[in-house]
C-alpha cells in the first residue's frame, strides 16, 4: 500500500511517499481502507519530535481518518466488514490507504454525514466536545472566548459554543480569520494584530472575563488569559500552537476563583471509550441536524502531505485540510 513514512525526525519534507506493506491486525483491532484523512497540527509536530509522544522511526503518522471496514479482528462483533467509519488512532498511522485501530477507537459514520466531513471532525470536534461538556461543564448563557478560533479545534469549539447556547467571543490573530470565525457562529470577536486582548476582553465581557476560555495556542498570551477569568471560570488548556509552553502563577487561580483544566482527547478516548463513543455519536448527530460542519480549507492527495502541514504550520489554514489516498 501507499504511505507517508517518518524515516527520522526532522524537517518535514524529509517524510517519504513509499509503498509498505498493509498492516496487520491484532484481536480487537478493524483494518480500515482509508478514504479521507484528517491533518492535524499534531501531526507536524509528531515528525519533527517535538509531540508528547515519541515512536519508534520509521512510522507513518496521522491520527485520524474515515474510510470502510475492510477486516474485523478476533474479539469484535459490534462492527462488521463494509460499515463506514471514522477513527482515531493511538498508535498513528492513518496517513495511508489502510490502518489497523482498535475497535473501540472506531465510530459509525451514519449514512447522513459527509464521509470526507467525517475524516475531518474527529480530532477537532471529539476534542472541543469534550473540553466544553465534560471538562468545562459549559451552560448556556455563559461567555466562552476561543483562542485561535479559525483553526481546526478553535473552529469546532465555535460552533459548538455557539450549539451549547454559549456568548461565543472569537481571538484571531487577523481580520480574514475573524471574518471565518464569525461566520461559522461567533458573536463577536478580538482581531489580535488591533487589539488589545485584556482590554478588548474586559469590554466584551463588562469587566467580568470569561467564564470559559478554550486555549489551543498557548506562548505570549497566556499571561493575560491567567488574568482574564470570571469567578468560577475555567481554563481550558488544549494545547500550544504558539509553541512555548507558558507556566501558571498559581496564587492567581487561588485569589480569582478560577479552575485552569487539561483537556487531552487521545487519553480520554483511551481511558473512557464509552464515553468518548457516545461523544462522537452525539458530534455526527449534530451534523445531520445542521448544527457542525467541518470548514474544509483544501482538499489534497495523499501525495501531497508534506504541502499540506506546511501550510498548518505557517497558519495559512481556515479549519480543516483533508488528504485523500
Amino acid at each position: 500500500m501507499k504511505a507517508i513514512v517518518c524515516n527520522k525526525y526532522g524537517a518535514l519534507t524529509d517524510l517519504a511517499v513509499q509503498q509498505v506493506q498493509i498492516p496487520a491486525m491484532a484481536p480487537g483491532q478493524i483494518r480500515i481502507q482509508v478514504e479521507t484523512i484528517g491533518v492535524n497540527f499534531p501531526d507536524a509536530l509528531l515528525v519533527k519530535g517535538l509531540y508528547q509522544a515519541k515512536p519508534e522511526v520509521p512510522f507513518i503518522p496521522g491520527l485520524e481518518c474515515a474510510g470502510m471496514v475492510e477486516a474485523v479482528g478476533e474479539g469484535v462483533d459490534h462492527l462488521a466488514i463494509g460499515q463506514r467509519v471514522a477513527a482515531m488512532s493511538p498508535d498513528f498511522g492513518t496517513y495511508a490507504e489502510y490502518v489497523s485501530v482498535p475497535a473501540s477507537h472506531a465510530y459509525p459514520v451514519p449514512t447522513s454525514v459527509d464521509i470526507s466531513d467525517a475524516g475531518a471532525m474527529l480530532c477537532a470536534y471529539g476534542t472541543a466536545y469534550h473540553a466544553l461538556v465534560q471538562r468545562a461543564s459549559l451552560k448556556a448563557g455563559e461567555s466562552l472566548l476561543v483562542m485561535g478560533a479559525a483553526g481546526g479545534t478553535g473552529l469546532a469549539a465555535v460552533q459548538l459554543g455557539r450549539a451549547l447556547g454559549a456568548h461565543v467571543i472569537a481571538a484571531c490573530s487577523n481580520a480574514e480569520k475573524l471574518l471565518t470565525a464569525k461566520q461559522y457562529g461567533a458573536d463577536v470577536g478580538i482581531d489580535l494584530s488591533k487589539e488589545e486582548l485584556r482590554d478588548a476582553l474586559r469590554s466584551l465581557t463588562d469587566g467580568a472575563g470569561a467564564d470559559v476560555i478554550f486555549d489551543p495556542v498557548g506562548g505570549n498570551h497566556a499571561k493575560t488569559l491567567s488574568r482574564s477569568l470570571a469567578w468560577n471560570g475555567r481554563w481550558l488548556i488544549i494545547g500550544f500552537a504558539a509553541g512555548e509552553v507558558p507556566t501558571l502563577t498559581l496564587n492567581l487561580p487561588l485569589v480569582k476563583g478560577y479552575s485552569a483544566v487539561g483537556v487531552f482527547w487521545g487519553n480520554f478516548c483511551a481511558k473512557e471509550p464509552h464515553l468518548a463513543s457516545k461523544n462522537h455519536q452525539q458530534i455526527f448527530e449534530m451534523v445531520a441536524n445542521g448544527l457542525l460542519a467541518p470548514h474544509i480549507h483544501a482538499e489534497c492527495r495523499l501525495d501531497d502531505a508534506v504541502q499540506a502541514l506546511k501550510l498548518i504550520e505557517q497558519r495559512q489554514v481556515h479549519g480543516k485540510i483533508i488528504l485523500k489516498p
